[in-house]
């Protein structure tokens, strides 16, 4: 027989081997309730643009062509000078026109003793028809021949004027302020002036203001018609702002305005044609660079606002997940506005109360019970200038 006091001891570590049991590794653990950063948005004052893809353009823009025929003497620029309106470009052998210059001149000094003489024949002709002692038609002669000496004199001076011109335009002279190209025709070679087949030199354009233009579709030139006739805040009207930005930029380094819209809409592309005027004092734009142009295209407005990583996408809609009063998490459907850096503006479907997730997602989905850690939406990730989707 067993003793009692065995039995009793054993009975005992009976249980406490499976109360240990229960309690070791294998044991089954209610899990803790999934961990997400949560924030409530951020509401600022902003400004939506709209950005557009353009093409800088001098303001003026001329090609250099001699006025008249001959051989170039000499260049007198570097190529890719910045020059000033009347500098010397180019001269073309002057010696013809010289010599065209002084004949006029010995033509119309001829044509001056011509017409001295024709008047002191009229003169006289008059004393002697007083006194009878020529007939009239002799006084009709000298009145003409004193007429055809003064025409001749006005030829002979236009002609002068004319060998003037001429040799003043063998120095070829800046006609505007700009950066100029390189020369097109060395000294010694023979140049054609003086119409539209003229040899080409070379060309300038000028920079100190300078054009960009780009087209707007006609879905943005209607929203802007409104906005304007609504007399709100946005740059559509001439004389409005826009902002410049070179490739690479992040924001617009310049800033131009608005003086001019094409007066049609051209068919074939449903886009308008705008241009915007920048000021250029230090020559940094050029012809022919690609720029972003940002136009306001709304007034300044409170906006709400949560980071563009929060936003996911049910389908065809945009959805937020928020977490209630319960700590349950929900799918929001909202509609979005503009991006402002990495801040996404929520136009519906959000209160600045709410709490928004913004990390630990994955983990949960609708109706889950969620631990709630509270987060600082970082200021850094907000622009106050929003750019269209």
């Amino acid at each position: 027989m067993f003793d009692a006091r065995f039995l009793t001891r054993f009975a005992l570590a009976s249980v406490v081997a499976l109360m240990l049991a229960a309690c070791g590794p294998n044991a089954a653990v209610p899990p803790a309730d999934p961990t997400v950063s949560v924030s409530t948005p951020l509401v600022k004052e902003v400004t939506g643009w709209d950005t557009f893809t353009g093409r800088l353009e001098a303001v003026d823009t001329v090609e250099v062509r001699p006025r008249v025929n001959g051989y170039v003497e000499r260049v007198a620029f570097r190529d890719g000078d910045y020059v000033h309106k009347g500098d010397l470009l180019f001269v073309i052998d002057p010696r013809p026109y010289e010599a065209a210059e002084k004949q006029a001149e010995g033509q119309l000094a001829q044509a001056q003793a011509q017409l001295v003489l024709a008047d002191k024949e009229l003169e006289r002709a008059k004393s002697l028809i007083a006194a009878q002692a020529i007939a009239t038609n002799v006084l009709d002669q000298r009145a003409q021949n004193q007429q055809a000496a003064e025409a001749a004199v006005a030829v002979a001076a236009a002609a002068l004027a004319r060998a003037n011109l001429d040799l003043d335009f063998t120095q070829v002279r800046a006609p505007i302020t700009g950066r100029i190209s390189r020369k097109l025709v060395s000294e010694g070679n023979l140049v054609a002036g003086g119409d539209a087949n003229a040899t080409l030199l070379t060309s300038i354009v000028s920079l100190d203001a300078i054009d960009a233009y780009f087209d707007i579709d006609e879905h943005s030139f209607l929203r802007y018609r409104r906005a304007a006739d609504g007399k709100q805040a946005v740059a559509f009207a001439s004389g409005g702002e826009v902002g410049i930005a070179l490739p690479g930029d992040k924001s617009p380094g310049f800033t131009g305005k608005l003086n001019f819209a094409e007066n049609r809409l051209d068919a074939s592309t449903g886009t308008l044609r705008l241009r915007a005027r920048i000021a250029n004092l230090d020559h940094v734009l050029m012809p022919g660079q690609f720029v972003r142009i940002s136009l306001p295209a709304e007034p300044a407005h409170q906006a709400v606002l949560v980071p563009a990583a929060a936003v996911a996408s049910d389908s065809s809609q945009a959805v937020l997940f928020v977490v209630g009063s319960d700590d349950r998490i929900a799918a929001r459907p909202v509609e979005l506005g503009r991006l402002f850096g990495k801040m996404r503006e929520v136009t519906r479907g959000l209160e600045p109360n709410d709490r928004v997730v913004l990390s630990g997602i994955q983990r949960v989905q609708a109706g889950t019970k969620v631990t709630v850690r509270m987060e600082a939406i970082k200021f850094e990730q907000f622009a106050s200038k929003g750019d269209v989707l």
